[in-house]
């Protein structure tokens, strides 16, 4: 029994020769093999934040080439005239609440004048530009509040322009761009929404996230010019069911889906 052990482990022994020995003779080719094998490439840390930047600034610089006298539509002379004008475009043309200001502002021209006005005497005066009985109550709580906590003046900060009736944030960020020159943040209307997210500058869903994506690649000193710029493109050629491609300044940096020409 003991001198039959002993064969069979001698004999597994001289089995297991061969057998690592091709396992030394393959590892050496792989090795080999992975000698001649180029370096494998890596990407550049930060490459694609470069050519995000690169995208952005081209945009940016041909805006400002084609739109670079723009600003904003809606015909105001101060503040307080410009708040209610942005409360009234809500679901509206500019070119509407253009026709309806003059005849409100004259009639009640000052918040004091706004907040005492009867209600139905404003709902008469804006009717035309839709929703006009809630957009009476804002118009009116607006002059309310700024006679009441500011001293009848339009406040020039976000936190307090947020608690004036009918003034959200991209209301607050057009008088706070346009009557103070001042850059809170971005201001995103249905065509800046529409067009930031055709140019891949974001991929929100609601413009509240649009805006946050759009601060993070848009230089601040640009903020203003840009809603500008972009709404006045909106209007003229990035239109929401037909773009006018073909006329586009921007076709060549756009890979919407809904594209209607391709260069």
């Amino acid at each position: 029994m003991a001198g039959r052990k002993a064969v069979t482990r001698v004999g597994e022994a001289a089995d297991a020769k061969p057998t690592r020995a091709r396992a030394a003779t393959k590892t050496a080719a792989k090795t080999k093999a992975a000698a001649k094998r180029p370096p494998t490439r890596r990407a550049k840390p930060h490459a694609g934040r470069q050519r995000k930047s690169e995208h952005v600034a081209e945009i940016l610089r041909l805006l400002d080439e084609q739109y670079g006298t723009a600003k904003c539509a809606l015909d105001h002379r101060s503040a307080w005239e410009l708040l209610v004008a942005t409360i009234l475009s809500a679901q509206c043309t500019d070119v509407r609440v253009n026709t309806v200001t003059p005849k409100l502002f004259a009639a009640y021209p000052t918040p004091e004048a706004m907040a005492a006005a009867p209600i139905e005497a404003l709902e008469a005066l804006i009717r035309t530009t839709g929703f006009y009985h809630n957009k009476a109550k804002s118009i009116q709580g607006a002059g309310r509040v700024i006679s009441r906590d500011f001293g009848g003046r339009v406040p020039q900060t976000m936190e307090e322009l947020l608690t004036v009736p009918g003034a959200a944030r991209k209301t607050a960020n057009v008088v706070l761009g346009v009557a103070f020159g001042k850059a809170e943040g971005v201001v995103v209307d249905t065509h800046v929404f529409r067009i930031a997210r055709r140019l891949e500058l974001a991929q929100g869903e609601t413009p509240q996230k649009v805006e946050q994506e759009l601060m993070r690649v848009v230089p601040r000193e640009r903020w203003i010019a840009f809603s500008h710029e972009l709404i006045h493109h909106g209007r003229a050629v990035c239109e929401a069911r037909k773009p006018k491609c073909r006329q586009c300044v921007l076709e060549t940096l756009c890979m919407a889906k809904d594209k209607t020409w391709q260069s």
